[in-house]
Protein backbone atom coordinates (compact mmCIF):
# COMPACT_ATOMS: atom_id res chain seq x y z
CA UNK A 1 0.00 0.00 0.00
CA UNK A 2 0.98 3.73 -0.83
CA UNK A 3 2.77 5.03 2.56
CA UNK A 4 1.70 8.32 1.84
CA UNK A 5 -2.46 6.86 2.14
CA UNK A 6 -1.10 4.85 5.61
CA UNK A 7 0.19 8.21 6.99
CA UNK A 8 -2.94 10.17 5.53
CA UNK A 9 -5.19 7.34 7.90
CA UNK A 10 -3.09 7.39 10.92
CA UNK A 11 -2.83 11.31 11.02
CA UNK A 12 -6.24 11.32 10.05
CA UNK A 13 -7.25 8.85 13.12
CA UNK A 14 -5.09 10.43 15.83
CA UNK A 15 -6.48 13.87 15.07
CA UNK A 16 -10.28 12.15 15.56
CA UNK A 17 -9.19 10.46 18.35
CA UNK A 18 -7.78 13.12 20.30
CA UNK A 19 -10.64 15.69 19.46
CA UNK A 20 -12.95 12.54 21.26
CA UNK A 21 -10.70 12.18 23.72
CA UNK A 22 -10.37 16.07 25.03
CA UNK A 23 -14.46 16.46 24.52
CA UNK A 24 -15.75 13.51 26.02
CA UNK A 25 -13.07 10.92 27.88
CA UNK A 26 -10.41 13.77 28.95
CA UNK A 27 -7.69 10.90 30.17
CA UNK A 28 -4.52 11.88 29.38
CA UNK A 29 -4.28 12.06 25.61
CA UNK A 30 -1.76 9.14 25.46
CA UNK A 31 -3.93 6.55 27.26
CA UNK A 32 -7.19 8.48 25.91
CA UNK A 33 -5.54 7.46 22.29
CA UNK A 34 -4.39 4.06 22.93
CA UNK A 35 -8.16 3.22 24.44
CA UNK A 36 -9.75 4.50 21.35
CA UNK A 37 -7.11 3.05 18.48
CA UNK A 38 -7.63 -0.20 20.58
CA UNK A 39 -11.34 0.12 20.56
CA UNK A 40 -11.11 0.36 16.91
CA UNK A 41 -9.15 -2.65 16.45
CA UNK A 42 -11.30 -4.60 18.43
CA UNK A 43 -14.59 -3.73 16.80
CA UNK A 44 -12.57 -4.69 13.21
CA UNK A 45 -11.71 -7.95 14.70
CA UNK A 46 -15.68 -8.56 16.33
CA UNK A 47 -16.62 -7.69 12.88
CA UNK A 48 -14.51 -9.21 10.54
CA UNK A 49 -17.13 -12.31 10.18
CA UNK A 50 -19.57 -9.64 8.64
CA UNK A 51 -17.86 -7.51 6.99
CA UNK A 52 -14.17 -9.66 5.78
CA UNK A 53 -13.57 -6.76 3.54
CA UNK A 54 -12.64 -3.87 6.13
CA UNK A 55 -10.60 -6.28 8.47
CA UNK A 56 -8.52 -7.21 5.85
CA UNK A 57 -8.02 -3.60 4.73
CA UNK A 58 -7.17 -2.56 8.06
CA UNK A 59 -4.69 -5.55 8.19
CA UNK A 60 -3.07 -4.57 5.34
CA UNK A 61 -2.56 -0.79 6.06
CA UNK A 62 -0.57 -1.54 9.48
CA UNK A 63 1.20 -4.48 7.85
CA UNK A 64 2.02 -1.89 5.60
CA UNK A 65 4.09 -0.29 7.80
CA UNK A 66 6.77 -1.53 9.69
CA UNK A 67 5.89 -0.64 12.65
CA UNK A 68 9.45 -1.73 14.17
CA UNK A 69 11.53 -0.20 11.81
CA UNK A 70 9.17 3.30 12.05
CA UNK A 71 10.11 3.47 15.66
CA UNK A 72 13.29 2.50 16.11
CA UNK A 73 15.23 3.99 13.07
CA UNK A 74 12.59 6.97 13.04
CA UNK A 75 10.36 8.24 15.92
CA UNK A 76 12.78 7.36 18.84
CA UNK A 77 15.04 9.57 18.41
CA UNK A 78 13.16 12.19 17.89
CA UNK A 79 10.71 11.65 21.02
CA UNK A 80 13.90 11.05 23.57
CA UNK A 81 15.70 14.09 21.98
CA UNK A 82 12.20 15.99 22.65
CA UNK A 83 11.97 14.47 26.19
CA UNK A 84 15.41 15.20 27.26
CA UNK A 85 15.31 18.78 26.04
CA UNK A 86 13.05 19.61 28.59
CA UNK A 87 14.72 17.75 31.71
CA UNK A 88 16.52 20.50 34.25
CA UNK A 89 20.59 18.95 34.29
CA UNK A 90 21.24 20.04 37.55
CA UNK A 91 17.77 18.69 38.90
CA UNK A 92 18.94 15.33 37.26
CA UNK A 93 22.65 15.21 38.71
CA UNK A 94 21.16 15.50 42.33
CA UNK A 95 19.67 12.05 41.52
CA UNK A 96 22.54 10.62 39.20
CA UNK A 97 23.59 7.69 41.63
CA UNK A 98 19.80 6.89 41.97
CA UNK A 99 18.77 6.75 38.20
CA UNK A 100 22.30 5.12 37.21
CA UNK A 101 21.72 2.19 39.76
CA UNK A 102 18.24 2.05 38.35
CA UNK A 103 18.86 2.27 34.90
CA UNK A 104 21.54 -0.05 34.87
CA UNK A 105 21.65 -2.89 37.71
CA UNK A 106 17.52 -2.78 38.05
CA UNK A 107 17.37 -3.53 34.24
CA UNK A 108 19.50 -6.19 34.56
CA UNK A 109 17.65 -7.34 37.48
CA UNK A 110 14.56 -7.34 36.01
CA UNK A 111 16.00 -9.07 32.97
CA UNK A 112 17.25 -12.24 34.83
CA UNK A 113 14.13 -12.00 37.20
CA UNK A 114 11.17 -11.81 33.79
CA UNK A 115 13.33 -14.29 31.66
CA UNK A 116 14.05 -16.89 34.88
CA UNK A 117 10.19 -16.95 35.83
CA UNK A 118 8.92 -17.21 32.43
CA UNK A 119 11.19 -19.81 31.26
CA UNK A 120 9.91 -21.59 34.37
CA UNK A 121 6.43 -20.98 33.54
CA UNK A 122 7.16 -21.95 29.70
CA UNK A 123 8.09 -25.35 31.10
CA UNK A 124 5.33 -25.85 32.98
CA UNK A 125 2.60 -24.58 30.57
CA UNK A 126 4.39 -26.13 27.70
CA UNK A 127 5.64 -23.00 25.77
CA UNK A 128 8.87 -24.43 24.52
CA UNK A 129 10.72 -21.45 24.98
CA UNK A 130 14.64 -21.38 25.12
CA UNK A 131 16.42 -19.91 27.72
CA UNK A 132 17.43 -17.64 25.50
CA UNK A 133 14.06 -16.80 24.35
CA UNK A 134 12.76 -16.07 27.47
CA UNK A 135 15.64 -13.88 28.68
CA UNK A 136 14.96 -11.62 25.58
CA UNK A 137 11.25 -10.91 26.44
CA UNK A 138 12.57 -9.89 29.95
CA UNK A 139 15.39 -7.68 27.64
CA UNK A 140 12.27 -6.00 26.14
CA UNK A 141 9.85 -5.98 29.01
CA UNK A 142 12.26 -4.66 31.36
CA UNK A 143 13.03 -1.06 31.05
CA UNK A 144 10.34 1.69 31.13
CA UNK A 145 9.56 3.63 27.78
CA UNK A 146 10.11 7.23 28.20
CA UNK A 147 8.01 8.48 26.08
CA UNK A 148 4.62 7.02 28.20
CA UNK A 149 6.54 7.79 31.52
CA UNK A 150 6.76 11.55 30.29
CA UNK A 151 3.28 11.74 29.05
CA UNK A 152 1.66 10.22 32.23
CA UNK A 153 3.79 12.30 34.43
CA UNK A 154 2.86 15.58 33.22
CA UNK A 155 -0.32 15.53 34.44
CA UNK A 156 0.07 13.21 37.51
CA UNK A 157 1.53 15.62 40.14
CA UNK A 158 4.52 13.20 41.13
CA UNK A 159 6.53 14.87 44.07
CA UNK A 160 9.22 17.15 41.82
CA UNK A 161 12.53 14.94 42.82
CA UNK A 162 10.48 11.68 42.16
CA UNK A 163 9.68 12.58 39.06
CA UNK A 164 13.21 13.31 38.15
CA UNK A 165 13.90 9.79 39.19
CA UNK A 166 11.46 8.19 37.20
CA UNK A 167 11.62 10.42 33.76
CA UNK A 168 15.44 10.17 34.35
CA UNK A 169 15.34 6.18 34.37
CA UNK A 170 12.94 6.03 32.17
CA UNK A 171 15.14 8.25 29.14
CA UNK A 172 18.19 6.10 30.23
CA UNK A 173 17.21 2.67 31.20
CA UNK A 174 15.36 2.63 27.46
CA UNK A 175 18.42 3.14 26.04
CA UNK A 176 20.27 0.35 28.70
CA UNK A 177 17.64 -1.78 28.15
CA UNK A 178 17.67 -1.85 24.31
CA UNK A 179 21.52 -2.58 24.35
CA UNK A 180 21.18 -5.64 25.95
CA UNK A 181 17.85 -6.67 24.14
CA UNK A 182 20.45 -6.43 20.87
CA UNK A 183 23.08 -8.30 22.74
CA UNK A 184 20.63 -11.35 23.98
CA UNK A 185 19.33 -10.73 20.05
CA UNK A 186 22.80 -11.64 18.63
CA UNK A 187 23.03 -14.44 21.03
CA UNK A 188 20.04 -15.83 19.94
CA UNK A 189 20.83 -15.91 16.46
CA UNK A 190 24.15 -17.26 16.73
CA UNK A 191 25.96 -13.97 15.99
CA UNK A 192 27.50 -14.06 19.44
CA UNK A 193 28.64 -16.63 21.64
CA UNK A 194 27.06 -16.09 25.37
CA UNK A 195 30.28 -15.58 27.35
CA UNK A 196 31.30 -13.06 29.99
CA UNK A 197 34.22 -11.12 27.65
CA UNK A 198 32.07 -11.20 24.16
CA UNK A 199 28.64 -9.67 26.17
CA UNK A 200 30.80 -7.07 28.58
CA UNK A 201 32.80 -6.05 24.90
CA UNK A 202 29.17 -5.77 23.12
CA UNK A 203 27.71 -3.93 26.01
CA UNK A 204 30.61 -1.67 26.62
CA UNK A 205 30.61 -0.54 22.70
CA UNK A 206 27.17 0.21 22.33
CA UNK A 207 26.01 1.63 25.87
CA UNK A 208 29.60 3.70 26.63
CA UNK A 209 29.95 4.49 22.46
CA UNK A 210 26.46 6.21 22.43
CA UNK A 211 26.98 8.50 25.35
CA UNK A 212 30.69 9.29 23.82
CA UNK A 213 28.90 9.92 20.62
CA UNK A 214 25.92 11.80 22.22
CA UNK A 215 28.44 14.14 23.78
CA UNK A 216 30.62 14.77 20.68
CA UNK A 217 27.85 15.15 18.43
CA UNK A 218 25.38 17.51 20.79
CA UNK A 219 28.96 19.58 21.35
CA UNK A 220 29.88 20.42 18.19
CA UNK A 221 25.98 21.41 17.16
CA UNK A 222 26.17 23.86 20.30
CA UNK A 223 29.57 25.19 19.08
CA UNK A 224 27.71 25.73 15.77
CA UNK A 225 24.86 27.70 17.61
CA UNK A 226 26.72 29.72 19.17
CA UNK A 227 28.19 31.25 16.34
CA UNK A 228 24.92 32.65 14.85
CA UNK A 229 21.82 33.95 15.67
CA UNK A 230 18.86 33.15 13.34
CA UNK A 231 16.06 31.20 14.96
CA UNK A 232 15.31 28.57 11.80
CA UNK A 233 18.80 27.98 11.24
CA UNK A 234 19.61 26.63 14.66
CA UNK A 235 16.47 24.50 14.40
CA UNK A 236 17.47 23.05 11.66
CA UNK A 237 20.69 22.73 13.02
CA UNK A 238 18.78 20.61 16.06
CA UNK A 239 16.75 18.90 13.40
CA UNK A 240 19.80 17.69 11.74
CA UNK A 241 21.98 16.61 15.05
CA UNK A 242 18.69 14.19 16.02
CA UNK A 243 18.01 12.70 12.37
CA UNK A 244 21.50 12.46 11.48
CA UNK A 245 23.41 11.77 14.64
CA UNK A 246 20.63 9.00 15.28
CA UNK A 247 21.26 7.19 11.91
CA UNK A 248 25.25 7.65 12.08
CA UNK A 249 25.38 6.15 15.58
CA UNK A 250 22.94 3.22 14.36
CA UNK A 251 25.18 2.75 11.57
CA UNK A 252 28.39 2.69 14.07
CA UNK A 253 26.70 0.10 15.85
CA UNK A 254 26.19 2.44 19.05
CA UNK A 255 23.29 3.16 20.95
CA UNK A 256 21.42 5.75 19.26
CA UNK A 257 19.05 5.96 22.14
CA UNK A 258 21.75 6.69 24.30
CA UNK A 259 23.35 9.32 22.25
CA UNK A 260 20.11 11.28 21.47
CA UNK A 261 19.39 11.38 25.43
CA UNK A 262 22.64 12.71 26.01
CA UNK A 263 22.29 15.48 23.10
CA UNK A 264 19.09 16.47 23.85
CA UNK A 265 20.27 16.79 27.94
CA UNK A 266 23.74 18.88 26.06
CA UNK A 267 21.65 21.07 24.00
CA UNK A 268 18.41 21.77 26.46
CA UNK A 269 20.59 22.70 29.02
CA UNK A 270 23.77 24.24 28.54
CA UNK A 271 22.91 24.84 24.47
CA UNK A 272 19.81 27.12 26.00
CA UNK A 273 21.34 29.17 28.07
CA UNK A 274 24.77 29.85 26.87
CA UNK A 275 24.25 29.41 22.64
CA UNK A 276 20.64 30.75 22.13
CA UNK A 277 18.69 34.16 22.25
CA UNK A 278 14.89 34.62 23.84
CA UNK A 279 13.74 34.29 20.38
CA UNK A 280 15.43 31.26 19.89
CA UNK A 281 14.66 29.19 22.65
CA UNK A 282 11.20 30.03 22.09
CA UNK A 283 10.74 28.87 18.64
CA UNK A 284 13.15 26.32 19.69
CA UNK A 285 10.61 24.75 22.38
CA UNK A 286 7.45 25.27 19.82
CA UNK A 287 8.62 23.57 17.33
CA UNK A 288 10.23 20.46 19.39
CA UNK A 289 6.85 20.25 21.74
CA UNK A 290 4.83 19.80 18.63
CA UNK A 291 7.47 17.59 17.08
CA UNK A 292 6.61 15.27 20.64
CA UNK A 293 2.86 15.80 20.95
CA UNK A 294 2.39 14.72 17.11
CA UNK A 295 4.52 11.69 17.23
CA UNK A 296 3.30 10.35 20.22
CA UNK A 297 -0.32 10.49 19.00
CA UNK A 298 0.82 9.01 15.96
CA UNK A 299 3.01 6.12 18.33
CA UNK A 300 0.09 5.40 20.82
CA UNK A 301 -3.00 5.25 18.13
CA UNK A 302 -0.27 2.59 16.41
CA UNK A 303 0.17 0.61 19.22
CA UNK A 304 -3.36 0.43 19.68
CA UNK A 305 -3.73 -0.46 16.05
CA UNK A 306 -0.87 -3.24 16.55
CA UNK A 307 -3.34 -5.79 18.12
CA UNK A 308 -4.69 -6.61 14.27
CA UNK A 309 -1.47 -7.94 13.79
CA UNK A 310 -1.16 -10.05 17.05
CA UNK A 311 -1.90 -14.14 17.17
CA UNK A 312 -4.85 -14.41 19.04
CA UNK A 313 -5.28 -17.76 20.41
CA UNK A 314 -6.18 -19.36 23.98
CA UNK A 315 -2.69 -19.97 25.07
CA UNK A 316 -1.47 -16.91 24.31
CA UNK A 317 -4.05 -15.14 25.89
CA UNK A 318 -3.22 -17.01 29.00
CA UNK A 319 0.64 -16.44 28.08
CA UNK A 320 -0.18 -12.82 28.23
CA UNK A 321 -2.03 -12.51 31.51
CA UNK A 322 0.53 -14.54 33.30
CA UNK A 323 3.24 -12.07 31.80
CA UNK A 324 1.51 -8.91 33.61
CA UNK A 325 1.80 -9.74 37.29
CA UNK A 326 5.49 -11.33 36.12
CA UNK A 327 6.56 -8.03 34.93
CA UNK A 328 5.31 -5.95 37.97
CA UNK A 329 6.92 -8.09 40.43
CA UNK A 330 10.16 -8.43 38.55
CA UNK A 331 9.48 -4.05 38.25
CA UNK A 332 8.99 -3.93 42.14
CA UNK A 333 11.77 -6.42 42.96
CA UNK A 334 14.37 -4.29 40.74
CA UNK A 335 13.48 -1.06 42.43
CA UNK A 336 12.86 -2.45 45.84
CA UNK A 337 16.02 -4.16 46.43
CA UNK A 338 18.54 -1.20 45.83
CA UNK A 339 15.91 1.02 47.06
CA UNK A 340 16.47 -0.44 50.62
CA UNK A 341 20.28 0.01 50.22
CA UNK A 342 19.76 3.38 48.55
CA UNK A 343 17.86 4.69 51.40
CA UNK A 344 20.63 5.08 53.74
CA UNK A 345 22.18 8.05 52.27
CA UNK A 346 19.08 9.33 50.20
CA UNK A 347 15.78 10.79 51.23
CA UNK A 348 12.58 9.66 49.72
CA UNK A 349 9.40 10.37 49.23
CA UNK A 350 6.65 8.35 50.99
CA UNK A 351 5.79 5.11 48.97
CA UNK A 352 8.76 6.18 46.52
CA UNK A 353 8.93 1.91 45.61
CA UNK A 354 4.94 1.96 45.04
CA UNK A 355 5.01 5.29 42.98
CA UNK A 356 8.25 4.27 40.95
CA UNK A 357 6.75 0.40 40.00
CA UNK A 358 3.16 1.46 39.05
CA UNK A 359 4.63 4.45 37.14
CA UNK A 360 6.87 2.19 35.20
CA UNK A 361 5.19 1.96 32.20
CA UNK A 362 5.87 -0.12 29.05
CA UNK A 363 4.84 1.59 25.86
CA UNK A 364 5.76 1.33 22.05
CA UNK A 365 9.42 -0.01 22.48
CA UNK A 366 8.87 -2.71 23.92
CA UNK A 367 6.62 -3.53 21.50
CA UNK A 368 8.74 -2.43 18.13
CA UNK A 369 11.77 -4.79 19.62
CA UNK A 370 9.24 -7.41 19.89
CA UNK A 371 8.03 -7.11 16.61
CA UNK A 372 12.08 -7.26 15.75
CA UNK A 373 12.46 -10.77 16.65
CA UNK A 374 13.14 -12.74 14.01
CA UNK A 375 10.22 -15.99 13.08
CA UNK A 376 11.51 -18.73 14.41
CA UNK A 377 12.20 -17.94 17.95
CA UNK A 378 9.00 -18.01 19.16
CA UNK A 379 8.08 -14.21 18.12
CA UNK A 380 4.39 -14.73 17.84
CA UNK A 381 4.38 -16.15 21.71
CA UNK A 382 6.96 -13.10 22.98
CA UNK A 383 4.61 -10.58 21.39
CA UNK A 384 1.30 -11.56 22.46
CA UNK A 385 2.99 -11.22 25.98
CA UNK A 386 4.70 -8.11 25.52
CA UNK A 387 1.25 -6.70 24.13
CA UNK A 388 -0.27 -7.43 27.00
CA UNK A 389 1.77 -5.96 29.44
CA UNK A 390 1.92 -3.14 27.56
CA UNK A 391 -1.83 -2.62 27.21
CA UNK A 392 -2.39 -3.03 30.93
CA UNK A 393 0.58 -0.57 31.73
CA UNK A 394 -0.91 2.08 28.96
CA UNK A 395 -4.93 1.45 30.31
CA UNK A 396 -4.38 0.67 34.01
CA UNK A 397 -1.42 1.44 35.50
CA UNK A 398 -1.86 4.97 33.27
CA UNK A 399 -5.58 5.85 34.37
CA UNK A 400 -4.46 5.09 37.81
CA UNK A 401 -1.11 6.65 38.74
CA UNK A 402 -2.50 9.90 39.53
CA UNK A 403 -4.34 8.59 42.20
CA UNK A 404 -1.76 6.69 43.94
CA UNK A 405 0.28 9.61 43.66
CA UNK A 406 -2.76 11.70 45.15
CA UNK A 407 -2.78 9.18 47.84
CA UNK A 408 1.10 9.19 49.00
CA UNK A 409 0.52 13.58 48.83
CA UNK A 410 -2.51 13.07 50.84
Amino acid sequence: MDPYIVIAILITLSALFAYINLLYLKMPMSVGLMFLSLLLSLGLLFLSPFGPHTSVFARKVISGMDFSHLLLNGMLGLLLFAGALHVNLNDLLEEKLEIAVYATVGVVMSTVLVGSTIYGLSNWMGWGLRPVDAFLFGALISPTDPIAVLAILKSAGAPKRLETRIAGESLFNDGIGVVVFLVLLEIATGEAQLDAGTVGVLFLKEAGGGVVFGLISGFLVYKMLRRINHYQVEVMLTLALVIGGYNLAGYLHLSAPLAMVVAGLLIGNRGRRLAMSRDTRQHLDTFWKLIDEILNALLFVLIGLEVLVVTVNWPYIMAGILAVPVALAARFTSIGGPFLILKRWKNYPPRSVSIMTWGGLRGGISVALALSIPAGHHRELILAMTYAVVVFSVLVQGLTIRRLVGTTEE
